[in-house]
């Protein structure tokens, strides 16, 4: 008897000892190997390419390899979105006044209108409206396509006005069937305007995989850059996105921009992240934290 409880705990320590070496549990992965979160590379890749733009090039190198190490799928996924930040910020080419011709005439098209902070009492400022007429001749061109009014509420004194509300309301008065107006009214930011819109369309609007942004021309880079990201970044691995954003439209402002640093603090919250998000959004993130440039 006193033999076999012997070789019950000899077994048992013989499996303790294997688990122990071989690092079974869940803590012994990127502590024990010295290695960084993934959340605090995303950060600095965010942070180093919105302040230094290309000159950051081979820093980001270096912050993206790293990520390789921790995980190749998420860094995939954010070399996708460096990759599209880029091409957002110096490629992209603007279509004013209506979307261009070429795009599917069919309702897997759906036209995703931005929305603008409201007037205190709830009614729309004139860039909001501008852009509204943008989406409208824009929803004329292709009938068949969907129309995502996207932004909360931004009224100080009306607490049951929102953004998507007004604006929906706007383009059902002016000839917009009212079965292809999509209402999400539950964002503050640009990165919830791409977040929630996508969460309404996944949900209700299956046949929907390609997107066109509308909105005033300085936020149209902004908002492939998001709508794009989130895409990238909630999809089972790069090249199988649900969503494409493949067109724009917007209204010339006289005034208006978004810095780098502000599409940085949006994909940071896209990435989860809302804290330092809000540090960036109201300028309270200090860069002199971090290392300098490589």
């Amino acid at each position: 008897m006193n033999n076999i409880l012997f070789k019950f705990i000899s077994a048992l320590l013989s499996i303790s000892l294997v688990c122990f070496c071989c690092g079974c549990g869940k803590d012994s992965g990127t502590a024990s190997s010295g290695r960084r979160e993934n959340q605090e590379i995303i950060e600095e890749i965010a942070v180093y390419y919105g302040t230094y733009g290309d000159k950051a090039g081979k820093t980001l190198a270096e912050k993206l390899d790293e990520l390789e190490a921790n995980d190749s799928g998420v860094a995939a996924k954010w070399r996708s979105v460096v990759a599209l930040w880029k091409n957002s910020n110096n490629d992209l080419r603007l279509h004013y006044d209506v979307l261009p011709d070429g795009l599917p005439e069919t309702d897997e098209l759906c036209l995703v209108v931005l929305g603008f902070q409201l007037n205190p009492d709830g009614t729309m400022r004139d860039e909001l409206l501008e852009r509204l007429k943008v989406a409208k001749a824009s929803a004329e061109k292709y009938p068949d396509s969907f129309v995502v009014c996207t932004g909360g509420g931004t009224a100080s004194d009306n607490k049951d006005m929102t953004e998507a509300g007004a604006m929906a309301a706007w383009l059902i008065e002016n000839g917009i069937s009212k079965d292809r107006v999509i209402v999400e009214d539950k964002s503050i930011t640009t990165a919830q305007n791409a977040m929630f819109t996508l969460d309404i369309l996944g949900e209700r609007y299956p046949q929907v995989n390609k997107l066109a942004i509308i909105s005033s021309d300085y936020h149209i880079a902004t908002g492939h850059l998001l709508f794009g990201a989130e895409s990238t970044l909630r999809a089972e691995a790069v090249g199988k996105e649900k969503y494409e954003v493949i067109s724009n439209a917007a209204w010339k402002a006289p005034s208006g921009s978004l810095s780098t640093m502000f599409q940085a603090g949006a994909l940071i919250e896209l990435s989860g992240d809302k804290e330092t998000a809000w540090k960036i959004y109201y300028d309270e993130y200090d860069i002199h934290e971090l290392p300098p440039l490589s």
